[in-house]
């Protein structure tokens, strides 16, 4: 397991754990990062992370990639 922040860009992984306080992990829930779904990084710009999730494209800052734990 590792967090999102180390994927490469354009490889799919499946999320394994969001971590955080509850009302992160209710956040990051309600953008579609539940365990078991399949996240791809389609970019990183200046920390920031641009990524597909349940067939949307979500931007996340690095501090919340960090939360996010995938393989």
């Amino acid at each position: 397991m590792m967090p999102l922040t180390m994927v490469n860009a354009g490889e799919p992984s499946v999320i394994r754990k969001v971590g955080g306080r509850e009302e992160t992990r209710r956040f990051l829930e309600n953008l579609g990062f539940v365990t078991g779904g399949v996240v791809t990084v389609v970019s990183e710009i200046g920390g920031n992370m641009i990524v597909n999730v349940k067939d949307s494209r979500v931007a996340i800052g690095k501090d919340m990639a960090n939360k996010i734990m995938v393989c």
